[in-house]
């Protein structure tokens, strides 16, 4: 199995044009960060968690030329607003894209692209299947995925588990029995917005904190805002099994 981080960075925090803040002066190609997303490749399955406004830039930039899913975590903008461009793929794979969310994600997706949906279709737009998931694990392909359901302040949102691989973004709660979900995790994937107490987001302390108690081999950091300070000073200040995900960087799983 094959991780790419598309994009390791949040609508939080952004800074105005014209901002004279250290990370975005910063000449390091780390703390150059598109919204939040992975893809995924693993026994002939591509596929990716999240499309977010920069979807389509990140696609293109990893020269990612087929796509058999997407999967959502939860409906917020900053993690659907790419979901349009799959037309490419559409027209490439001549197929209708496989999507995954919940039913409130669903829902949301169908009222934020309406035009897709419509009885009359316009040539062009994208053409989608929606499936609902729910906590069961579900199938795409012959690759078993399970749901690792966390909270978002009250909003419930997934994260995702392949094989000993387990991706949590958006997140400041994981239940007990999502814990009983992460063991056996080799590598884990969670979010760390900034260094500060955050109302809906893991600060880094304690995406410390959890990683410590899931104990993976291997953790990395993502969904990482401007006020977490720069890659290279806080990658420092990490334990040796951990360090922070930048867009592009890509991990090989057993």
């Amino acid at each position: 199995m094959i991780v790419t981080f598309l994009g390791t960075g949040t609508s939080q925090g952004i800074p105005v044009i014209g901002c004279t803040c250290p990370i975005c002066q910063s000449l390091d190609f780390r703390d150059k960060r598109l919204r939040t997303s992975i893809h995924i490749d693993i026994e002939g399955q591509s596929f990716v968690i999240d499309t977010g406004p920069d979807f389509r830039q990140q696609m293109l930039r990893e020269k990612i030329n087929r796509l058999d899913a997407v999967i959502f975590t939860h409906a917020h903008r900053d993690h659907t607003a790419g979901l349009d461009d799959v037309r490419a793929y559409n027209f490439m794979q001549a197929m209708d894209m496989p999507v995954y969310g919940t039913q409130e994600v669903l829902e949301q997706l169908k009222v934020e692209y309406a035009y897709a949906f419509a009885a009359i279709k316009y040539p062009g737009i994208p053409r989608l299947l929606l499936n609902e998931i729910t906590d069961h694990p579900f199938i795409i392909g012959d690759v078993e995925i399970t749901p690792l359901p966390v909270l978002h302040m009250k909003l419930p949102v997934y994260g995702f588990r392949v094989k000993n691989f387990s991706y949590i973004t958006d997140a400041n709660f994981i239940p007990d029995s999502t814990f009983d979900l992460l063991k056996g995790t080799d590598v884990l994937v969670l979010n760390a917005l900034q260094i500060d107490p955050h109302i809906s987001h893991f600060n880094l302390e304690q995406a410390i904190a959890m990683v410590e108690r899931i104990k993976p081999k291997k953790a990395y950091f993502t969904h990482i805002s401007h006020k977490l300070d720069l890659h290279a000073i806080i990658e420092k200040k990490l334990p040796q099994h951990i360090s922070l995900a930048y867009d592009g960087l890509q991990i090989k799983i057993d």
